[in-house]
C-alpha cells in the first residue's frame, strides 16, 4: 500500500493506493465425492478442519438423489479436513432462481443459523444460474464467505461457474444486481454431465464457440472436428471442449487487465447484448446458451453485412452452431424491443456503447455504434 499527499487549489488531499492479489484454481476430476478422491478435502483448508455448508441445485439433485448421503460419507472419510454444517440447503435451479431474492435470503439465513464465518466454506453444487445466487449470497455475508463452486452443466463448467461475477435479475433486467467476488476454488466433475438432458448438453457449447471466435482460430477448427462426437454425447470430446474453453476464459480474466469490468467493454460477451434481451423477451423459455448461440449468429451476420467478416467465415460460424445442434432463430428476433438490448447492454457498464464483433475467426474488434437498420437486415438474412 502506498500513501501520498498533495495540495490543490481546493486544499490538501491524501491518497491511498493498494492492490489485492486474487488466486484460485479450476480443478478437473471424475467422481469428486468418491472417498478415495482427496481433491475436495485438500481444497477446503482450515487449522482444525473446515466447516462446509452444502447448497444444492434441486434440478441437479433430482438426477443425483444420493448426493446428500455421499457428502456425509465423504466427510466421515476425511474428519480431519472437513465437517458438514448440517444438511444441505436445497434451492431451485435454472434462470428462475435468479428472479427471486428469497433464494438468496435462504442461503443467508442458513449461513447465520449454522455459524458459517469467513473461515468456513459454502459448497455450491449446481448450474450456472444457481451458482450466481450462491455466489451473491456468499459475497455479501460477513462481507465475504469462502465459496467452492462445483458446476454441474456444460455452460457452468466452461463459462458461468469459473469467473469472478455473480448476478441476480431485477427490474426486468439480467444481472442488474451483482458482485465481483472470486471463488476459493472451482471443481469440475465430468460425471455430472452424464445426466444432462440433450438440450442442456448442447446449450453450453455456444460459449466455447464464442471464445474460439474471439480468441483462437485453431480451437474453432478443433470444434468443427469435435462436433460429431459431442453430438453423440462423447464425454471425452465434451471434456476437451470444456477444458480449452475454460483455459481461454481464465487467461482473459487473469491477463486482459480488467477482471472487474471497470471500463466500458465486456470483451467476452460477444453475442450477449441480444442474448440477454432474448432471454427476457422469451419469458426465460430460452436457455442462456441457446440465446447466446442466436446472438452469435446475429452479430456474425451483422459483421458480414457491414463488410467486416468474409462470407466464407460467416458461413463457417453458422455451420458450426448448427453442427452442435444450436438454433439460429427464435420468434423474439422480430420483437421491436430486441434493439432495446443495446441500450441496456451499455447501461450495465456505463460509458460508451461497446460491442465486440468478429473480423475473422479468432480476431475481434470493438465498435461503439450499431446501425439498427443493418441489424434488422441481419435478422432478415438469418431468416433466409
Amino acid at each position: 500500500m502506498e500513501g501520498s499527499a498533495s495540495r490543490t487549489p481546493a486544499g490538501e488531499e491524501l491518497h491511498a493506493r493498494f492492490s489485492v492479489d486474487y488466486s484460485y484454481a479450476v480443478h478437473f476430476t471424475r467422481d469428486v465425492l468418491d472417498p478415495e478422491n482427496p481433491l475436495l478435502a485438500r481444497t477446503v483448508t482450515a487449522d482444525h478442519g473446515a466447516v462446509v455448508l452444502p447448497v444444492l441445485d434441486a434440478g441437479m439433485l433430482s438426477c443425483h438423489p444420493t448426493l446428500p448421503q455421499r457428502l456425509e460419507t465423504y466427510a466421515r472419510g476425511h474428519p480431519d479436513r472437513l465437517r458438514l454444517a448440517g444438511p444441505p440447503v436445497v434451492l431451485p435451479g435454472g434462470e428462475l432462481v435468479k428472479e427471486d431474492t428469497r433464494h438468496v435470503e435462504a442461503i443467508l439465513a442458513a449461513i447465520d443459523e449454522r455459524g458459517i464465518d469467513r473461515h468456513s466454506y459454502v459448497l455450491a453444487i449446481g448450474g450456472g444460474a444457481f451458482l450466481d445466487v450462491a455466489g451473491y449470497a456468499t459475497a455479501v455475508a460477513h462481507r465475504g464467505v469462502r465459496l467452492v463452486r462445483m458446476p454441474t452443466t456444460v455452460l457452468a463448467q466452461n463459462d458461468a461457474g469459473i469467473g469472478v461475477k455473480n448476478g441476480l435479475n431485477a427490474y426486468g433486467k439480467k444481472n442488474f444486481l451483482g458482485t465481483f467476488a472470486p471463488p476459493s476454488a472451482v471443481i469440475d466433475d465430468e460425471l455430472f454431465l452424464t445426466t444432462l438432458c440433450d438440450r442442456d448438453w448442447r446449450a453450453g457449447t455456444s460459449e466455447a464457440i464464442k471464445v474460439a471466435l474471439l480468441k483462437d482460430a485453431a480451437f474453432f477448427a478443433a470444434l468443427e472436428g469435435l462436433a460429431p462426437a459431442v453430438g453423440a454425447r462423447d464425454l471425452d470430446a465434451m471434456s476437451t471442449l470444456i477444458r480449452r474453453c475454460t483455459e481461454l476464459h481464465l487467461a482473459h480474466i487473469a491477463g486482459a487487465g480488467d477482471p472487474f469490468e471497470m471500463g466500458s467493454a465486456r470483451p467476452l460477451d460477444f453475442g450477449h447484448w441480444s442474448a440477454h434481451k432474448l432471454e427476457r423477451l422469451s419469458g426465460l423459455r430460452l436457455r442462456h446458451g441457446e440465446a447466446v448461440a442466436i446472438g452469435i449468429a446475429l452479430d456474425a451476420t451483422y459483421a458480414h453485412l457491414a463488410g467486416m467478416l468474409a462470407a466464407a467465415e460467416w458461413r463457417r460460424v453458422l455451420a458450426l452452431l448448427q453442427a452442435f445442434g444450436l438454433a439460429l432463430l427464435a420468434p423474439e428476433l422480430d420483437d421491436p424491443r430486441l434493439l432495446d438490448g443495446l441500450a441496456e447492454f451499455r447501461e450495465h457498464l456505463g460509458g460508451r456503447l461497446t460491442v465486440v464483433l468478429v473480423q475473422a475467426i479468432g480476431a475481434s474488434v470493438e465498435v461503439h455504434e450499431i446501425d439498427q437498420a443493418l441489424m434488422r437486415r441481419a435478422v432478415r438474412e438469418l431468416r433466409k
